[in-house]
């Protein structure tokens, strides 16, 4: 009997051994095999996203919960720039627009007493007088050299509290949008070219010939950037342009005043709407990407994000720095919006809409 029960604790001891050893391999073998599936799933789900994003055409029939959940993952995928879809654009907007000798009016594309047809009414032309034109950049900065990583920064409230200021900074060449507020924080403070909304001249600064300090302090703060008007968009534009042009010339000789070429706009205009791009006027945030994807080595778009609740669906204002609500009519910002996200797609821009890290550079 003694040995019976000694042979059954030694049977029942190899028993519970082999029961753990199976446990444990069984645990770490479904363990790794559920990391793998992850994985794969997560890989398969980014390239599905990949796929669609890439071929997006319109904003209409937007499903927005699950389009920003889509979004949200879309962007925390790996992402990897594409050479040959950055050249592509590069090469096809310098074919059709030219931004790198036609972007502004310079004295060496505009002559004196040359008539300007206005970008909107081929019908209203303007004569080049001499005293504007001699106030006239004499040509691009850049016409001879890429302007390397390029930072478009939009006026979008989903900047509000991103921590975004530092990496703006890093960039070789930014742009902003219709003198909007910077800070260090959350959108930076360098600044190489802003553009500046007639309709704010007229809004805010309606006496500047006879007090020029508060439209001369609000430039001040972007250094020596270049102030970029649509000075023949509309004929209403044109004195408004010409009288910020007169008021900052002698004060402030250091930073230019610049008139886009409304033959450039209007030909961009044209090159988006074959592409399916339908508004009355392209909005000045994506004029100059599109500008920027002609002269930049790399293109980073920040603050275009035309909805109004962010990607994890809290309540976001239009703009980071106010209240104000989009003009209902003059631009389709989400349609241009999915333009933006169908090329960051490809690889030919890269699109932040999250926070930015703070160990980025």
């Amino acid at each position: 009997m003694g040995f019976l029960r000694w042979i059954f604790r030694l049977l029942m001891v190899l028993v519970m051994g082999y029961s753990v050893c199976m446990m444990f391999y069984y645990t770490s073998y479904t363990h790794s095999s559920r990391e793998a599936m992850t994985d794969a799933f997560q890989r398969l789900r980014c390239t599905k996203l990949k796929l669609k994003f890439s071929n997006i055409t319109s904003a209409k029939r937007l499903n927005m919960k699950r389009f920003t959940q889509e979004v949200d993952d879309f962007l925390n995928c790996p992402y990897k720039p594409n050479a040959i879809e950055q050249e592509i654009n590069r090469m096809r907007l310098q074919f059709c627009c030219n931004a790198t000798g036609s972007l502004f009016l310079t004295k060496r594309n505009t002559a004196v007493n040359q008539t300007i047809p206005y970008e909107t009414s081929i019908k209203s032309t303007y004569k080049m007088n001499p005293a504007i034109h001699s106030m006239l950049p004499e040509d691009f900065p850049w016409s001879s050299r890429r302007l390397g990583r390029c930072a478009v920064v939009g006026s979008g409230g989903i900047l509000k509290n991103s921590s975004c200021g530092r990496e703006i900074d890093s960039a070789d060449f930014v742009i902003r949008f219709n003198l909007a507020y910077i800070n260090d924080s959350d959108v930076g403070l360098k600044t190489d070219l802003i553009t500046i909304n007639p309709t704010q001249i007229q809004r805010e600064y309606k006496n500047m010939e006879k007090n020029p300090d508060p439209f001369v302090e609000r430039v001040s703060v972007y250094g020596n950037a270049s102030l970029a008007i649509p000075a023949f968009a509309y004929t209403f534009c044109t004195g408004l342009a010409i009288k910020a042009l007169r008021v900052l010339h002698p004060v402030r000789p250091q930073q230019p005043v610049v008139f886009f070429s409304p033959e450039y706009l209007r030909t961009l205009n044209r090159f988006w709407k074959r592409r399916g791009l339908k508004e009355v006027r392209l909005s000045s945030g994506f004029a100059l990407i599109s500008t920027a994807l002609e002269l930049c080595e790399s293109v980073h778009v920040y603050g275009f994000w035309p909805f109004g609740t962010d990607l994890q669906d809290n309540p976001l204002p239009y703009h980071y720095y106010d209240q104000l609500s989009p003009h209902p009519f003059m631009h389709s910002m989400p349609e241009e919006f999915v333009r933006l996200l169908q090329l960051h797609s490809k690889g030919a821009l890269t699109l932040h809409l999250q926070p930015c890290s703070s160990d980025k550079p």
